[in-house]
């Protein structure tokens, strides 16, 4: 159940993570938890592709949000500043994995106008067919490329706010985004005719599936400590 303020609105999220700094409230972090973990992880699992590496990167981010907290001044929304960590934690993966790249998983992933943001086990195996060439397109992108267009594209950041996230100017992730595109162009051009001529298409936009771990194994590995750098 969401924390309430006095007058029995929804606490903010300043609000929690302050209270979680100062030590008033022990569950205030894991309120901040529940109200953003589905899309950290949507997050994850779409610049990584692949889910266990996926849950780490999040675990981690999540782990490393905790122990910084104390350096948050306020400067972006909560929300950003756990993105920008979750991002980095990607990335760093990502990069260590760009020579044992993982087979793609089904993830409920989506580009542009293809694919709908879940997919059910029972959905027609041409649709998951799609799903996976589409993911193994994005894989084939550098990870900074990759991480722009999941957070424009897929999450449907504002330009600026992907660009406070990734920590680059704005340019940059235009920059990004527009080279993604040209080299995903004619490895999905294909499935974009595809989907047109079988109606598929209107973009949905909903959260992903929920994260494996749990809140309370979140927060109970943060609470053991450890000098994990954010």
């Amino acid at each position: 159940m969401a924390l309430e303020d006095a007058s029995g609105g929804d606490v903010d999220d300043r609000t929690l993570l302050a209270r979680h700094v100062s030590g008033e409230d022990p569950h205030a972090f894991a309120e901040i938890v529940r109200r953003h973990r589905d899309r950290l992880w949507a997050v994850a699992i779409r610049t990584l592709g692949d889910r266990e590496e996926a849950a780490d990167a999040v675990q981690d981010a999540l782990l490393s949000a905790f122990r910084a907290a104390h350096t948050f001044r306020g400067q972006s929304a909560v929300t950003t500043w756990l993105h920008r960590i979750t991002v980095n934690a990607c990335l760093d993966r990502a990069r260590k994995a760009a020579s044992r790249r993982a087979a793609p998983v089904a993830d409920t992933g989506h580009f542009e106008q293809l694919l709908e943001p879940e997919e059910s086990a029972e959905a027609p195996a041409e649709r998951q067919d799609t799903g996976r060439e589409l993911r193994e397109a994005l894989a084939t992108l550098p990870a900074d490329q990759r991480a722009a267009l999941v957070l424009v594209d897929m999450e449907g950041y504002p330009v600026a706010e992907a660009a406070d996230i990734l920590g680059v100017p704005a340019g940059t992730v235009k920059s990004r985004c527009a080279r993604g595109r040209a080299r995903l162009l004619p490895l999905v051009r294909h499935l974009r005719l595809s989907a047109a001529g079988s109606g598929a298409g209107a973009r949905n936009p909903a959260q992903a599936s929920s994260v494996p771990p749990t809140t309370e194994q979140n927060d109970g590995r943060a609470a053991k400590g450890g000098g994990e750098k954010a």
